[in-house]
């Protein structure tokens, strides 16, 4: 599987390509955009939290400003759903590409996921700006950690999730469409019942865990350890989400290749 997607490297290209030029064509704006949703997502829970609600004084957000907390969490859970978004719906929307050219089917959830990277290294640029306003500005402190050079592991192992259940997010919606649309559903409660827009914790060891089998929670709170807090999180949450990007991604991508003689007749 591995071999054949690197001999039909260049398609993936093109098609990852073509999903960037017609998601910004004819825009004023254009890769600017990818700095929109969370940055104004930011700037809203920010607004909310801190002076609407008030709500920010009674978070533990590690000495940390709220919009800082906010923007480390929406910008990899961003990507997350930005890519699973695209993803499930990449096969029904290559139909034609399916059905009458050979390729591996995977490159079309794989072209999704890759563009939404290229909005993830955008808006990733954004971050620096935040940190030095707060703490050029305010009363807050930033110190630079070697626990950074972590951050490139942590994506790692989210892309590897990703893809996992991009794979099985775009097969199944190709044998059972309704599966788009309980996704579109699915991925907004997500984002809530993980650490994205305030720390999730409890007091009781159950919940606790309960909260922690959600993959993607060790995964952001890792980003916030790394950067912000200068922690090397090698603690058993990510190892856990590590070991479930790890599984899936093989076994959705096996189970996909498997499957995909049948892709004609259901599309």
């Amino acid at each position: 599987m591995f071999a054949e997607l690197i001999k039909y490297r260049e398609l993936l290209y093109s098609l990852t390509l073509r999903e960037i030029r017609v998601r910004y064509k004819q825009s004023f704006l254009g890769v600017l955009w990818a700095l929109f949703v969370p940055l104004s997502m930011m700037l809203i829970f920010t607004f909310v939290f801190t002076k609407a609600l008030k709500f920010s004084g009674q978070l533990d957000l590690g000495g940390m400003p709220y919009a800082v907390f906010a923007y480390i969490g929406l910008l990899p859970w961003t990507f997350f759903s930005a890519s699973l978004t695209g993803a499930v719906n990449s096969l029904v929307a290559n139909q034609t590409l399916v059905t009458k050219v050979y390729c591996p089917r995977e490159a079309f959830p794989l072209a999704c996921i890759a563009s939404s990277a290229f909005d993830f290294a955008i808006a990733s640029t954004l971050l620096i700006g935040i940190i030095g306003y707060f703490h050029f500005f305010t009363e807050w402190s930033f110190s630079l950690h070697a626990s950074v050079l972590m951050v490139p592991v942590i994506v790692l192992i989210q892309i590897l999730f990703t893809i996992g259940l991009g794979f099985l997010l775009a097969m199944g919606n190709l044998f059972y469409r309704d599966v788009r649309f309980v996704f579109s559903v699915g991925i907004y409660l997500w984002m809530f019942v993980t650490s994205v827009i305030y720390p999730l914790e409890s007091s009781k060891p159950l919940y606790n865990l309960l909260i922690n089998l959600n993959p993607m929670t060790p995964i952001i709170v890792a980003y916030r350890q790394c950067i912000v807090h200068g922690q090397v999180p090698l603690d058993g949450g990510l190892l856990y989400a590590a070991a479930v990007a790890v599984v899936l991604f093989f076994g959705g991508w096996a189970w996909f290749h498997r499957t995909e003689p049948k892709f004609a007749e259901y599309i």
